[in-house]
C-alpha cells in the first residue's frame, strides 16, 4: 500500500507538522511567508524543508515539486491564519485580508489535486465572522466530489492540557471521512483531562524576567513593578484582577467587568485557558503561573500545547509566544492525523 506525504501550508513554527509526523506521515515541505520560522521548523522537524512563501503567490506546480506521487497519497494541510474570525478579534471582519487564505488554500486544492485535507482554524469561520467564506470552500470540495466531515472539537478531549475550542476539516477524494472519538474527558471510559499540573508543575521556578539556564526557552517576560505588586495581591490557583484592591485597578477595568481573565492565574488542577500570541504576557489573559509572581514562561506554554521539551524555539521572547500561541498541538495533530492511516480511508 501507498505511503502518505504532506505538505503543510501556514506551517508556522511546525506543530501541525510535529504532530503528522508522530502519526507516521512523512511532512516533506513546509511554507510561510515569516522567515522568522525557518530555523525552529527545520531544526525540529528534520527532513522538512522550510520555504518562507506567501500563499497567494505559492503555485501547485511548485507544493508538488519533487513530490513522488507515484509511489504515495498527498495530504495537503494547512491553519489558515484565525484572527480574522477569532472572538478575539473586535475588528470587522470585511477589513483583514487574511480572511480570503482560506479561499486560497482552496484553490491549491483545485491545482494539486490532493488525496487528503486537513484544516485547523476557530470555530468562528464555520459559525461566526467566516462563514461565508468557510460555505465557499465546502461547494469547492463539493464540486471536486472529496468526501469530508468536520466539527468543533475541543483539544482537551484529546489530551491536550488546554481548552482549545477548533474547527477542523478532513477530506478525502477516495472514501467518506470521519473523526476519531475523544480519549478524554469525564466518562469513565475516558481518561482524565490533563491538568496544568500535569504538564508543568515539573518546571523549576524562575523570577519574572529570567532565563533558566540550562532547560531551553524556559524564560519569562520582565514585569513592571506595578505587575508585580499586583499578582502579589492576586490569589494563587486561579485568582483575578478582582482580587485587587481599587488603587491597583487599571482605570480602563473600573468601567466593566469584561475580560475578566486579563492579570489572572492559571488553575493547578484544570486545564489551561487557551493560549494565544500573547500568552506570555500576564496583561493578555489568564497567563500568570498559579503560584508564582509572574508570567508562565515559553517553555511552559509550549508544554500546554503539547510540545516535547526537546522541541526548541529559535529568536527572541516576542516571536516565541507568537510560534508557540499560533501552534497547532502537536498532541491534536497527531491523533487526528491518524486518521488518514486507517485502511478503510484508500
Amino acid at each position: 500500500m501507498k505511503d502518505i506525504i504532506a505538505v503543510d501550508l501556514f506551517c508556522g513554527a511546525g506543530g501541525l507538522t510535529r504532530g503528522l509526523l508522530d502519526a507516521k506521515i512523512k511532512v516533506t515541505k513546509g511554507f510561510d511567508n515569516n522567515e522568522n520560522f525557518k530555523e525552529t521548523y527545520e531544526k525540529n522537524n528534520p527532513g522538512t524543508v522550510f520555504s518562507s512563501k506567501d500563499i497567494c503567490d505559492l503555485t501547485g506546480s511548485e507544493v508538488l515539486k519533487d513530490l513522488d506521487l507515484k509511489n504515495n497519497y498527498l495530504l495537503l494541510a494547512g491553519c489558515a491564519p484565525c484572527q480574522p474570525f477569532s472572538n478575539i478579534n473586535k475588528k470587522e471582519v470585511t477589513k483583514d485580508n487574511r480572511k480570503f487564505l482560506l479561499l486560497e488554500f482552496g484553490r491549491l486544492v483545485e491545482e494539486t489535486k490532493p488525496d487528503f485535507i486537513f484544516i485547523e482554524n476557530v470555530p468562528g469561520l464555520a459559525t461566526g465572522k467566516g462563514r461565508i467564506i468557510f460555505e465557499t470552500f465546502k461547494k469547492k470540495l463539493k464540486k471536486m466530489k472529496y468526501h469530508f466531515d468536520y466539527n468543533v472539537v475541543d483539544a482537551k478531549s484529546y489530551g491536550v492540557p488546554q481548552k482549545r475550542m477548533r474547527l477542523i476539516l478532513l477530506a478525502s477524494a477516495h472514501t467518506p471521512i470521519k473523526f476519531p472519538k475523544p480519549t478524554h474527558g469525564k466518562e469513565k471510559s475516558l481518561s482524565s483531562y490533563v491538568t496544568v499540573r500535569d504538564a508543568i508543575s515539573s518546571y523549576p521556578a524562575i523570577k519574572a524576567g529570567a532565563k533558566h539556564k540550562t532547560i531551553f526557552n524556559h524564560n519569562t517576560r520582565s514585569l513592571s513593578t506595578i505587575n508585580k505588586t499586583r499578582l502579589e495581591h492576586i490569589k494563587k490557583n486561579g485568582g483575578s484582577r478582582f482580587d485587587l484592591p481599587d488603587d491597583l485597578v487599571l482605570d480602563c477595568h473600573k468601567k466593566h467587568n469584561g475580560h475578566s481573565d486579563v492579570y489572572g492565574r492559571m488553575w493547578w488542577d484544570k486545564a489551561s485557558p487557551t493560549l494565544t500570541c500573547k500568552c506570555t504576557s500576564i496583561s493578555n489573559g489568564r497567563f500568570a503561573h498559579p503560584t508564582q509572581k509572574r508570567g508562565i514562561s515559553v517553555r511552559e506554554a509550549a508544554a500546554l500545547q503539547t510540545f516535547d521539551d526537546n522541541y526548541r524555539f529559535y529568536g527572541t521572547l516576542t516571536n516565541n509566544t507568537i510560534m508557540v500561541g499560533n501552534a497547532v498541538p502537536p498532541l491534536l495533530a497527531k491523533k487526528i492525523g491518524i486518521v488518514f492511516l486507517n485502511k478503510d480511508s484508500f
